[in-house]
């Protein structure tokens, strides 16, 4: 009889611990790694982004930098990680579908699973106040006239606006590499390059104080700051550059985790504090599902080869 029992109780436990149900995820913390440094508008974004995913998944969401190599040295570390959903990395357009054309790095899209897009950054072709250059067409006219237009540029989506400026019109435009943002603005302050391509927030200040001018966005949008300035496009050239801040997983992070955690960037991206936050850093607070962002890096890949190569932009050394 009481083996009888014992077999029962037995028997009841096995049945319940198969009907129990899995424990939900996230049931701890979760990383973000930012593949650039602390302070800067990816940073501050990505960190404004784990503020209010950890809201809505009621777990922290802990940021962690890891910049370098121009940002490509996060997603190759993201790649080693655990594919469990507690490993999510931010990528660029830059780093996922531009870098791979000049540089050797040991990653590929297929590596990755991506979880959505959240923020949108513009480009704009900046000026001294003081500058004899008060539209783009100047700027390309002096180019075409062989005096040495030297423009300053930090990273590949900057450089490539002025590269692609040049294939479409004939001009030749000289780079000048800096290591950041405000390096690239303090070079055009001292009057080392007679242009920038740079985002709003390292140049809006000084646009307004009377220092720079912008002549035009490089982005497919107008800057709302400044809406009667035109788009390169809409100023009569092909050229415009796009780059979108998206969250990524290593490859084979199971479905219902990406889901999860798509759901949460989009919550997030709609919250008031993080609209207001992007929008003075001069990113734009959209948002694109995993699938729409894994599409949008295979045709910018594509696109940006294409670009590389018309630009006989050459390989660099890691």
């Amino acid at each position: 009889m009481k083996a009888a029992s014992l077999l029962a109780a037995l028997a009841a436990a096995a049945l319940c611990a198969t009907a129990a149900p899995a424990m939900a995820w996230p049931d701890k913390e979760v990383t973000l790694t930012v593949n650039y440094g602390a302070g800067g508008n990816t940073d501050v974004a990505s960190r404004e982004l784990a503020r209010a995913m950890e809201i809505d998944l009621g777990r922290s969401v802990v940021v962690f930098n890891r910049p370098g190599a121009l940002g490509t040295i996060g997603p190759a570390y993201v790649t080693k990680q655990a594919a469990d959903g507690y490993n999510v990395g931010v990528v660029t357009l830059s780093s996922i579908a531009i870098m791979p054309h000049l540089m050797t790095i040991p990653y590929t899209a297929r590596d990755f699973d991506f979880v959505a897009a959240y923020g949108r950054y513009r480009y704009g072709v900046v000026v001294r106040a003081d500058s004899p250059y008060k539209s783009v067409a100047d700027l390309v006219a002096a180019a075409r006239q062989g005096q040495g237009i030297f423009f300053g540029a930090p990273s590949a989506p900057n450089n490539l606006a002025m590269f692609d400026l040049g294939r479409v019109t004939g001009a030749k435009f000289e780079q000048v590499s800096y290591k950041s943002g405000s390096e690239t603005v303090s070079a055009l302050l001292g009057n080392q390059v007679e242009a920038i391509v740079q985002n709003p927030s390292d140049v809006i200040g000084y646009i307004q104080s009377g220092r720079l001018r912008l002549l035009a966005s490089a982005s497919p949008i107008r800057w709302p700051e400044f809406p009667d300035v035109p788009t390169l496009k809409e100023a009569g050239y092909d050229v415009e550059i796009d780059s979108w801040l998206g969250l990524a997983v290593p490859k084979g992070t199971p479905e219902s985790v990406r889901a999860r955690l798509e759901q949460s960037a989009r919550t997030a991206v709609a919250s008031d504090r993080l609209q207001q936050t992007y929008k003075q850093l001069g990113v734009d607070p959209v948002w694109l599902s995993g699938k729409d962002y894994a599409a949008m890096v295979d045709a910018t890949y594509e696109q940006m080869g294409r670009a590389i190569k018309a630009a006989n932009l050459p390989r660099m050394s890691n």
